[in-house]
């Protein structure tokens, strides 16, 4: 009976681990799934979209001084008073806006890149590709996957944890070129 309960017990902890690590990639196949579904909800449930909206919107800007993290107060205290009472840009929060609708989060996690944002539906059947996601980084709260496109730029995703098996997307990193050819809105 004793042999039997340890068995029993290093199962339950194997099994517990195995899910622990594999939570993320089950994540990023349930928003890929959910966007072919077209279903809003377990997107929402599976996306921050506050935190992937802002982390899209500097990308989008082309300002690579919008990617920098800004100075501290005690570096530049007017400019820290400036971003304190300035607005913010409502053109780029629209461009943004076009990467969270469910056919573009299914061509991003298909590796489309920037030309995701055109998308408007999937292909379906053969004209599906589902590239793998490759881990790029492994921590025990935050979790980055790749997805390689046709021309071999990758589209990062990063889930941050928020339960013991819980995950959320929380930033989008597109890759840093246009796409040699445009892709016509589909």
């Amino acid at each position: 009976m004793k042999k039997l309960f340890g068995n029993l017990l290093l199962l339950v902890v194997i099994g517990a681990t195995v899910s622990f690590f594999a939570a993320p990639a089950v994540a990023f196949f349930g928003i890929r799934s959910a966007a072919d579904a077209n279903d809003v909800a377990g997107l929402s449930r599976l996306v921050d979209f506050s935190a992937v909206r802002q982390s899209l919107r500097p990308q989008l800007s082309g300002n690579p001084a919008a990617m920098a993290p800004a100075p501290t107060f005690l570096e530049d205290p007017i400019g820290a008073v400036r971003r304190q009472f300035g607005t913010t840009d409502v053109a780029t929060a629209g461009d943004a806006d076009a990467y969270l609708t469910p056919a573009a989060l299914g061509g991003l996690t298909r590796g489309e890149g920037r030309s995701a944002s055109h998308r408007s539906t999937l292909p379906v059947g053969a004209a599906a590709e589902n590239p793998m996601p490759a881990p790029v980084f492994w921590g025990v709260n935050r979790v980055r996957l790749a997805v390689k496109g046709e021309g071999g730029s990758r589209t990062i995703f990063t889930f941050e944890r928020r339960g013991p098996f819980e995950w959320k997307l929380v930033h989008i990193g597109l890759p840093d070129a246009e796409p040699s050819a445009p892709v016509a809105p589909r």
